[in-house]
């Protein structure tokens, strides 16, 4: 009987660091416990560039990234029995599964493969039932993605029938980790303590390095050893649900304050944090370190799962387009300024536009770009700004018109401007409802892989 579970992040994010997942595999080979390790590659924006890259090319529309991610782990994964689990199959799980497959052969590795599907919803029934959630749905021409957030049940079937790679494409991120953790201890579905506290650690492990030291440094204030070398997260979990977050070897930290930090990222509420599978409760959740790089989470429980199923939407939002422009030396921001408001005045009046003095005011910016209220209350803090103006529009000849506004600025702008660069792309705008989980049918299938 398994009594403990380590759990591995090989990545938070599709783009994060290529080599994390060694040093993490490296840590739990010589462990000699259960393990696995997840992979969180997928968010919102980028399953609906996936689902593009499928509509170009039917043998794409998975991670990009996938080959070299796998290509250092998967022979050690395979054959210490490290259990993989990645929504690295974005809009294309099967297409994602068939390279593991070819990788695994490389490898001279039999493998076997579990893939999901069922979270698409563009097919006629899914739209059908999309349309009766929601009236807000733009034309079904208009649409890139639509999908289902699933939930552990399906990675548990894969892993159950002996799946050593787990490929999905939308789960929900923390049943990455809760499928493993079912499948080892057995919990039950409706469990909803133990559910509760499998999906917060998995919570804490679904963005990488988030919880150890990553998008937490700030020299002088929060200090982090090593930030080019840091060491993965591996949470420790037993078959009673308590669980330690620790990390693998390198740079980073775990401590009170990164697991405080990533507990609540993206939790809209702590007593009722809606999941596919459980409402997880951190209400009245406890941080405590247990030695270096070692911190327990206590207190977190769960309580019955929601009734529906979220399903998020991805359409076609027109075109985006950036310009940015350099201004150095003394009145710096009032040419600055100037320029924006030249650019403004020459573009087409039906396109969104919006101006912002980089390292002055943008990131606390109005939105409607129509002014820099407030802007001089800063006096002249900087000689040196780059103001970036953004189009956007349904008409793409309009928003090029505003890009060539900017690219104008070189002779026709204010004094001393320069290192004008310029980018136009299309846009994904995207919406969420809520459908009934029985709409919704997951399917498994393994896929054998041989050398």
């Amino acid at each position: 009987m398994v009594e403990r579970l380590l759990v591995g992040a090989g990545a938070g994010y599709s783009g994060d660091r290529i080599e994390a997942p060694i040093a993490v595999v490296r840590d739990l080979k010589a462990s000699g416990e259960r393990a696995a390790i997840i992979f969180e590659t997928l968010g919102e924006r980028t399953l609906a560039l996936a689902q593009l890259r499928r509509r170009e090319n039917p043998q794409l529309g998975y991670e990009p990234k996938l080959r070299p991610l796998l290509t250092p782990v998967l022979k050690d994964c395979v054959e210490n029995k490290i259990a993989i689990v990645g929504n690295f199959g974005a809009g294309n799980p099967p297409a994602a599964a068939k390279l593991i497959a070819g990788l695994a052969a490389e490898q001279k590795v039999r493998a076997r493969i579990g893939v999901v599907t069922g979270d698409d919803m563009l097919g006629p029934e899914g739209l059908e039932v999309l349309r009766a959630a929601s009236n807000e749905l733009p034309d079904d021409r208009a649409l890139v993605s639509a999908n289902a957030y699933l939930g552990a049940a399906p990675i548990v079937e894969a892993l159950g029938e002996g799946a050593d790679i787990v490929v999905t494409g939308r789960v929900a991120d923390p049943a990455l980790t809760l499928g493993p953790l079912i499948h080892a201890f057995g919990w039950a579905f409706d469990d909803w303590h133990r559910l509760g506290v499998g999906t917060m650690a998995g919570h804490l492990l679904e963005c990488g390095a988030q919880v150890t030291g990553g998008y937490f440094a700030d020299p002088g204030f929060k200090d982090v050893p090593e930030p080019e070398n840091i060491g993965f997260p591996i949470a420790n979990i037993e078959r009673s649900g308590d669980f330690v977050i620790g990390k693998a070897q390198g740079g980073g930290l775990v401590d009170r304050r990164t697991v405080a930090e990533q507990l609540l990222y993206e939790v809209h509420d702590p007593a009722a944090y809606l999941t596919p599978d459980v409402t997880a409760d951190i209400g009245n959740a406890s941080i405590v370190e247990v030695g270096k790089d070692r911190v327990r989470v206590d207190g977190i429980t769960g309580h019955q799962r929601p009734d529906t199923l979220k399903v998020t939407v991805c359409y076609d939002g027109g075109w985006l387009a950036e310009g940015e422009i350099s201004y150095y030396g003394p009145n710096a921001i009032a040419r600055a300024k100037l320029a924006a408001e030249v650019v403004r005045k020459r573009s087409p009046k039906n396109i969104r536009i919006r101006c912002d003095i980089i390292g002055v005011l943008s990131v606390l910016g109005d939105d409607g770009g129509t002014s820099f209220a407030g802007i001089d209350a800063f006096g002249e803090p900087t000689s040196d700004v780059r103001l970036r103006v953004a189009f956007a529009g349904d008409d793409k000849s309009l928003v090029e018109r505003g890009l060539q506004e900017v690219e104008a600025l070189y002779c026709a702008g204010p004094a001393a401007g320069g290192g004008i660069r310029l980018a136009l792309r299309p846009r994904i705008a995207a919406t969420s409802c809520f459908i009934p989980r029985s709409a919704v049918t997951p399917r498994v299938e393994i896929v054998e892989a041989r050398p």
